[in-house]
């Protein structure tokens, strides 16, 4: 059963990981990888990644990506968005704390942070405006289940 606006939209502001998928250009599949992302009801999609990263050279070149985020209980359920580009800018260190703990426990936040910001180095912000929803619940796991199927 697909979902409803306010479903699909409360769903993807949930901490999924999210698959994300963009166009690798002629004679290549999607480029399709897990990320963190951020969304609030109503609003954009944002992720973070490195300037020089494949993912953003790719997603600049396309000028979209698609999310896909999904769970197996206590229903299974997914949603996918795909959109525009609306805004590309340097990310900050209070956008990698916040991306941070949406995902960790809150005693290694600022551990990751400041392993993150050493290692991994500069970061860009890169915002989508969902554009298109694909959604749906399919129900429990145990609907399927020998015990639940019809008798002949």
């Amino acid at each position: 059963m697909a979902l409803t606006r306010e479903e699909r939209e409360q769903f993807l502001s949930e901490p999924h990981i999210a698959a994300l998928a963009v166009d690798a250009g002629a004679g290549r599949a999607p480029l399709t990888v897990p990320i963190w992302y951020q969304y609030e009801p109503g609003g954009d999609v944002w992720i973070l990644t490195g300037p020089d990263s494949r993912k953003n050279q790719l997603i600049q070149a396309a000028g979209r990506f698609s999310l896909m985020v999904d769970r197996l209980e206590p229903t299974v359920r997914y949603v996918s968005v795909e959109g525009p580009v609306v805004e590309t800018a340097p990310g900050t260190v209070e956008q990698l704390r916040d991306m941070s703990a949406r995902y960790l426990p809150a005693e290694v936040v600022d551990s990751y942070v400041e392993f993150s910001q050493k290692n991994h180095g500069e970061s860009v912000v890169i915002r989508m405006r969902p554009e298109r929803w694909v959604s749906s619940d399919l129900g429990s796991v145990s609907d399927y289940a020998p015990e639940h199927a019809g008798s002949s």
